[in-house]
C-alpha cells in the first residue's frame, strides 16, 4: 500500500508545489553550467516525482499549533533537489551552493517591505514569548510522544555581555530526524546552510558556531537585527 501524505500537508500542497517549481526555475542556469546537466526537463521531473515521496515522508508535528511546522514545508522540498542531483553525480559542496542561491534568489522575490516586517514579528517581545512557550511544551514527554519527528529546543535569554538579542539551542532537530530516517545524512548540512540566508533577508543575524549534523550536542542560535545599509 502507497504512503499517504498528512492531511495536513495534503492541504498545502499546492502552495508547496508552486514553491518547488520556482526553485527550479531560479535553479535552471546553474543546473547547466555548475551542474554539468544537459537534459533539464527530466531533472525537472525527477525533482517533483522525488518530491511526492517526501511529502509522505514528512512528519506531522502539530500543524499550524507548532511553528515547525512552517520550517518543514518550506525546507524539505531541498531533500528532494538533494537526493536527485546526487543520483547524477553532482558533487555535494555544488549541490549546497546552487541551492542556497537558489533559495536565497527565491527569498528576495518577496518586496523588502513584507520580508522586513516579518523579521521584526520575528524578534518582537510577543514571538518571543511564544518561542519560550513552545520550547517548554517541546522537551516535555507528552510532546515528544504525540510529535517523535519534531524539534526539542531551548529558549536562550542573553547575559551580561552578550551581544545578541536572544537564542535558541536546538537539542533535537527534526531534519536530522527525518536524514537519519530515509538515509539523507550527507546532504543534511546543505539543508542547515540555508538558515542564514531565510533570516538575513528578513533582517536578521544569525550567529552559530556548531550543529547537530555536523556532530555537536545542539544547535547554537543567537539571533539579532541587522543594520541598515
Amino acid at each position: 500500500m502507497a504512503e499517504m501524505i498528512h492531511p495536513f500537508y495534503e492541504a498545502h500542497r499546492g502552495v508547496m508545489e508552486a514553491a518547488m517549481h520556482q526553485r527550479l526555475d531560479l535553479a535552471d542556469a546553474m543546473l547547466r553550467e555548475r551542474a554539468h546537466l544537459p537534459d533539464i526537463d527530466r531533472i525537472r521531473q525527477e525533482v517533483m516525482d522525488q518530491f511526492e515521496i517526501v511529502l509522505t515522508q514528512m512528519p506531522y508535528v502539530g500543524g499550524t499549533a507548532s511553528r515547525m511546522s512552517d520550517f518543514f514545508m518550506r525546507l524539505m522540498g531541498f531533500m528532494a533537489i538533494s537526493r536527485v542531483l546526487r543520483r547524477h553525480g553532482v558533487p555535494l559542496p555544488v549541490i549546497g551552493e546552487i541551492e542556497r542561491e537558489t533559495y536565497k534568489a527565491q527569498l528576495l522575490t518577496v518586496p523588502e517591505t513584507e520580508r522586513l516586517a516579518s523579521g521584526r514579528q520575528f524578534m518582537s517581545p510577543e514571538n518571543q514569548a511564544l518561542l519560550r512557550e513552545q520550547a517548554a511544551q517541546s522537551v516535555t514527554s507528552s510532546h515528544q510522544d504525540a510529535f517523535p519527528g519534531d524539534f526539542v529546543y531551548d529558549f536562550v535569554a542573553p547575559g551580561p555581555g552578550d551581544d545578541f538579542e536572544f537564542g535558541i539551542n536546538y537539542k533535537a532537530c527534526g531534519f536530522c530526524k527525518f536524514a537519519a530516517r530515509h538515509g539523507d545524512r550527507e546532504i543534511l548540512p546543505n539543508i542547515c546552510g540555508l538558515d542564514f540566508d531565510a533570516y538575513a533577508a528578513r533582517g536578521i543575524r544569525l550567529e552559530r558556531t556548531q550543529t547537530l549534523a555536523g556532530g555537536a550536542s545542539h544547535c547554537d542560535f543567537r539571533f539579532s537585527r541587522l543594520l541598515p545599509e
